[in-house]
């Protein structure tokens, strides 16, 4: 099986994430699952080469926030680089492709609208928020396969609330601020896809967990069994 992972950088960079640490430490996750990675740093020609990838997995953040320190303001986007980007997540979304976003990657690609709405939910700036990082409480909720058997656990991270929903998602994580649960870890299915979306993932502590090592593997697991089976209605 064949998975590329796609890394913030350029306008996809941040001044708080290291995306490159963090894509090191998911290719190692992805490559025990026993797929064949490869990873890049272009995230609009990654889309567009995709072909018959198995997996997808975009670690990135948003064009709009500042840049890492001494970054030079990268280049717009043209409209032949979105288009080709959105032409080849839409196909690989019409044939069956699992697909695995992380933390900050729910603020990114707003250009491809297709990219929100695959995830089901997003980052709004100025209503989702999250509270320092540091020791997260992950509490296992839901019925879903990825979740069965495992337990509650701690690790060090972001722990994203408020995220604005906008699709059909089940849950199989949530964290507890101010006495309200928030969705951290969801999954959905998308036609012929399958999508999981973690919210964890600031830096390499977070990999460093081995419970959410696991849960990680359990998702890719799941996002390995595409095209999803669809069913008739008529």
């Amino acid at each position: 099986m064949r998975a590329v992972i796609l890394s913030g950088s350029g306008r996809y960079a941040d001044a708080w994430h290291p995306f490159a640490e963090t894509s090191a430490a998911l290719a190692g996750i992805v490559a025990g699952a026993g797929y064949r990675v490869e990873v890049g740093d272009d995230l609009l020609a990654g889309l567009a080469a995709l072909g018959e990838a198995d997996l997808l997995v975009v670690n990135a953040g948003n064009p709009e926030a500042p840049l890492p320190e001494g970054t030079g303001e990268p280049p717009e986007p043209t409209d032949e680089e979105l288009d080709a980007a959105a032409a080849g997540l839409d196909a690989a979304l019409d044939r069956g492709i699992g697909v695995l976003a992380v933390h900050a990657s729910a603020s990114t690609l707003p250009e491809l609208p297709a990219f929100g709405h695959a995830l089901g939910g997003r980052w709004i700036e100025g209503y989702s928020w999250h509270p320092p990082i540091g020791e997260a409480r992950v509490h296992i909720v839901g019925t879903h396969v990825i979740a069965d058997g495992l337990s509650d656990f701690a690790v060090v991270d972001e722990r994203y609330s408020a995220l604005r929903l906008d699709g059909v998602i089940e849950r199989i994580a949530e964290h507890e601020e101010d006495g309200m649960r928030h969705p951290i870890i969801w999954a959905r299915e998308l036609g012929r896809s399958r999508v999981v979306y973690d919210a964890l993932g600031h830096d390499a502590r977070s990999y460093e967990s081995s419970e959410h090592r696991e849960l990680l593997t359990r998702a890719l697991q799941w996002l390995s069994h595409v095209p999803a089976p669809t069913f008739d209605a008529s």
